[in-house]
């Protein structure tokens, strides 16, 4: 029973880091996935399959080597010095993304709630610091509400458009794009979302005892991803082409269930973006504690300071600066974790 409940604790996690603002919002779906047409449920299979062996073998080698940090896995994959450079990038690049997460969360308080943009970004920072303060654990915890909340409202949704004129459009839409660029497509996703969730998933595989444990957790996260991205995607191909022109496709679709659908879903895409950005938080503070003989809370503080000077310049212009770099990075770091044995 303590196996079955650490399993669960995993995948939700895994699916929880995995599932931010992007995703939620329908719009990193529409871009890698969705344009693509008919051929989109095919490159969503691989991708899922890439979450599932990449993701679970990312936690095995943690494990086994003891990685304090994810600076620890990457000196694995690539060496010390190679280890160490990639790690201070991908820190800059974390605390970028961070910064876009949370202008992100200053986003929804500002469009759907009529807050200010800055109280959406304090009350964040403040929630962040208090779960940051109980580790681990609450992440996990934190992930297990949240994530079954997501799933549930992906399955109304499919639901929703199985009767629709439209819902077998997703088998047979046409696409205007090259098939280098479809199969391309899935590979740059899964390992921008791969090198992101490290931060996370290293530690997470490190304090988990048990391989088998691991193993399950890190296949049942990676299915749980591939749903997801599988009912966004039957939604959004019944609402081809239409929904292009909706910078938030998903909340359009969401929006025609009635008010109080609209209701958890804002409330999810806040969730969302908050338990990605706490994960992340928790992991680059553990990867600057080898290097910073300071309190783990201060430094937690001082990351969480630099995010929000940082989302002062605004959730698009950050995202349009940033995301590319790392979607490069990550295909190299990817490419990596395939080629090392376990």
């Amino acid at each position: 029973m303590k196996n079955a409940v650490r399993i669960m604790q995993i995948a939700f996690t895994y699916i929880g880091t995995i599932v931010g603002a992007g995703f939620a919002t329908g719009q990193e779906i529409l871009q890698f996935f969705t344009r693509y047409g008919k051929w989109a449920t095919l490159t969503i299979i691989l991708s899922t399959f890439l979450f599932i062996w990449l993701g679970t073998k990312m936690m095995i080698i943690s494990r086994k080597i003891r990685a304090k940090s994810y600076e620890d896995l990457n000196k694995h994959l690539f060496g010390d010095k190679p280890g160490e450079y990639i790690s201070l990038i991908m820190l800059v690049l974390l605390l970028g993304v961070n910064s876009i997460m949370l202008a992100g969360a200053g986003s929804v308080f500002v469009q759907h709630l009529n807050m200010h943009y800055q109280t959406g970004l304090i009350l964040t920072l403040v929630g962040t610091y208090l779960l940051f303060s109980r580790g681990m654990n609450a992440i996990l915890q934190m992930n297990s509400i949240v994530v079954p909340m997501m799933l549930s409202l992906s399955l109304l949704i499919v639901f929703n458009t199985i009767h629709m004129p439209n819902a077998g459009q997703f088998l047979s839409l046409g696409t205007d794009h090259n098939l280098a660029m479809t199969w391309m497509a899935p590979l740059l996703y899964t390992s921008f979302n791969l090198i992101m969730a490290q931060a996370i998933l290293v530690p997470l595989g490190s304090h988990t005892e048990s391989i088998a444990v691991i193993k399950w957790g890190g296949v049942l996260g990676g299915l749980g991803v591939g749903f997801m991205l599988m009912a966004a995607h039957f939604a959004m191909s019944a609402h081809m082409p239409g929904i292009m022109q909706y910078e938030i496709p998903m909340g359009s679709i969401a929006f025609q269930l009635g008010r109080v659908v609209q209701l958890i879903y804002v409330l999810l895409i806040f969730l969302e973006i908050f338990t990605t950005f706490v994960a992340d938080i928790y992991g680059i503070t553990l990867q600057l504690q080898h290097r910073l003989s300071i309190s783990p809370k201060i430094i937690c503080i001082g990351i969480m300071l630099i995010c929000f000077l940082l989302s002062q310049l605004g959730f698009s212009y950050l995202l349009s600066i940033l995301y590319p770099l790392f979607g490069l990075l990550g295909l190299v770091w990817s490419i990596r974790l395939m080629m090392v044995k376990r």
